[in-house]
């Protein structure tokens, strides 16, 4: 008779539609707050975009979406840590900048970025550029390759860390050039701007946690990395346009530790697909001069194990492996 009543009840979940085999949790996610790692410092472009992206994204999951700011290893510690500490059901995420999938091929890192996380989504990439200070002597990024070339290694360029799109580009355009230059490498925006300000470095090469100071005339803005010339600085011009052929953008997305259910990936995607288009996050991305890239899931796991080869190919041009 227990048998006759079971199946019973399963034929009638069956008739209403109710899957008989999809685990619990991904019926109920999320049933609390979700944890989106940020592995940069407050207040710089990344954290401020992405916290524009955590208020647009929650009133289309349900729940809060809770910043957490993890800064250090070039933007690799917090994933790192969430890969190796976080349970795979969702309620902890993390931004997945570029050296995530290029520091493990220059040092020795704890995680694999081919095995160790689950791609959720792409949503964009970064605006960089080039600045001094305004009372330095160079006017022009030429001025700048010219100095460079005539004084090997003297100048001290800040970056947000190895191993970024920024110090990789740095290095990039040094070789093409035919400079030497140094790098300084920082945690953010909020560490580099102040060196510069300070006389520690010659010039930054970073995302817009610039912006401000460009806009105040504190900082001389040299060149863009992009493929087409800012809409805030339709001044400055690009590398490209100075001779040199590079455009860099380091895109980005989401992702959480290996082994998360895919049902539960799907109801996150589907909240950031509607989340991209609210006008909070246009508006941050419009102040940050970012585009929108959005990737689904399937297509960020593709864009991610390109970028991976990308980077193996990179790392070893440049001879920046160090072990």
């Amino acid at each position: 008779m227990d048998r006759l009543k079971l199946y019973a009840i399963l034929g009638a979940l069956a008739l209403f539609g109710i899957p008989i085999g999809a685990p619990a949790h991904a019926q109920t996610f999320p049933t609390k707050p979700v944890t989106l790692i940020v592995p940069w410092p407050a207040g710089g472009s990344s954290d401020l975009a992405l916290r524009a992206f955590a208020d647009a994204a929650q009133k289309h999951l349900g729940q809060q979406i809770i910043i957490e700011n993890r800064p250090g290893a070039s933007g690799t510690l917090g994933p790192a840590q969430m890969a190796a500490t976080s349970k795979p059901d969702g309620y902890t995420i993390a931004q997945m900048p570029i050296t995530v999938f290029r520091l493990p091929y220059m040092t020795k890192t704890t995680f694999d970025p081919t095995k160790d996380f689950t791609y959720v989504a792409g949503l964009t990439g970064y605006t960089f550029g080039v600045v001094v200070q305004s009372k330095s002597p160079w006017k022009t990024f030429k001025e700048l390759i010219d100095y460079a070339k005539a004084n090997p290694g003297k100048i001290k360029y800040g970056t947000p860390g190895t191993g970024t799109s920024l110090h990789i580009g740095m290095e990039q355009i040094a070789k093409q050039a035919g400079v030497r230059w140094t790098q300084v490498p920082f945690k953010g925006a909020a560490e580099t701007n102040a060196a510069l300000l300070g006389g520690h470095v010659d010039a930054v090469a970073d995302s817009t946690g610039w912006r401000a100071l460009v806009d105040s005339g504190d900082f001389r803005l040299l060149a863009t990395w992009g493929g087409a010339r800012t809409k805030n600085w339709p001044d400055v011009p690009t590398l490209t346009e100075l001779g040199i052929p590079l455009v860099a953008n380091s895109p980005y997305g989401i992702a959480g530790p290996k082994g998360m259910d895919p049902k539960v990936v799907q109801i996150l995607h589907d909240a950031f697909a509607k989340a991209v288009r609210e006008p909070v996050y246009l508006e941050a991305l419009r102040k940050f001069d970012q585009e929108l890239a959005y990737l689904n899931t399937a297509d960020y796991e593709k864009h991610a194990a390109e970028q991976i080869e990308e980077a193996k190919r990179l790392v070893a041009d440049l001879g920046l492996k160090t072990n």
